[in-house]
């Protein structure tokens, strides 16, 4: 009776996976033959960690043999969208990598996808932007109007650069504009090295316009135009996979929806209460 109980769960469970994994739309890990990692970047890029463990472990699985990266991101935070840069790079020259753009990869969306060995795109995709933003709110006439005024005991001329409370000085425009143009030759310089452009070419083009899909193929920022299914042929060819390939899709995350929704409204919270006041960022925005 033990026996046949403990064979019951083992069943019940079983049958429980099985249904799980076919209600996910989504094919499980454990299938036979060479496959093909699919990995999406989705939204406004503004932490790395998440991105970089998916992409980490279709590295390191034998199996895979090509990555997709599938971006969807107006850009986002400088550090973050380097540090994936990096990552990006490092599997391209041990896998082949090939980045899928969807509506919108500009700026760091764009930052993110030059290591690929081979970009696609959508002739309607919205890419490029190559450039850095900074932007500060100044509340200090408002706060004039309703009798407050703020006091700030610092110790240099410089340490509250892009206080809301009082205005810029000429000197911390300058300050600021040297983070500026460091980090925008910065920019430059990745696209020139991963894409093997000329580097007064990538300066003509890195003045934060906006490229269609079918702009940026003539102006050399993309390989060729086509969707997810076609880069996930192009991937097929470079890792020399035969017929249909396999694709594996990252491992969906455990979460608590307490702690996610607690998480969630914090996060908007101080999206909020910062306004656009998020340090340097390669973003593009239409607002």
């Amino acid at each position: 009776m033990a026996l046949l109980t403990l064979g019951a769960i083992f069943l019940f469970f079983l049958l429980l996976i099985v249904l799980v994994g076919k209600s996910s739309r989504r094919p499980g890990r454990f299938v036979l033959g060479d496959k093909i990692g699919y990995v999406t970047i989705s939204g406004p890029i503004m932490a790395s960690e998440r991105l970089i463990e998916q992409i980490d472990k279709f590295t390191e699985d034998s199996s895979i043999k090509a990555i997709v990266l599938r971006v969807e991101s107006p850009g986002g935070g400088v550090s973050p969208a380097q540090e994936i840069y990096e990552r990006v790079k490092a599997t391209a020259a041990i896998k082949p990598v090939v980045v899928s753009m969807g509506s919108v990869a500009a700026s760091g969306g764009y930052y993110v996808a030059v290591p690929a060995q081979r970009i696609l795109a959508n002739p309607g995709t919205i890419t490029g932007s190559i450039g850095v933003i900074m932007q500060f709110t100044n509340i200090e006439e408002l706060l004039g109007k309703v009798g407050l005024k703020s006091q700030t005991v610092k110790s240099g001329e410089h340490k509250d650069i892009g206080s809301p409370v009082r205005t810029m000085s000429p000197a911390d425009r300058a300050i600021l504009q040297s983070l500026i143009d460091d980090v925008h030759n910065q920019f430059i310089e990745a696209v020139v090295q991963a894409r093997n452009m000329d580097p007064s070419r990538v300066q003509q083009l890195a003045d934060g316009r906006i490229f269609t899909g079918r702009q940026a193929l003539e102006a050399g920022l993309v390989d060729e135009l086509g969707g997810y299914q076609d880069a996930i042929r192009v991937a097929a060819e470079l890792a020399g996979i035969e017929g249909k390939p396999r694709i594996v899709y990252p491992a969906r995350e455990r979460t608590r929806w307490v702690e996610y929704f607690v998480q969630e409204t914090m996060q908007q919270v101080m999206q909020t209460l910062r306004g656009n006041d998020a340090g340097l960022q390669f973003l593009w925005s239409f607002e």
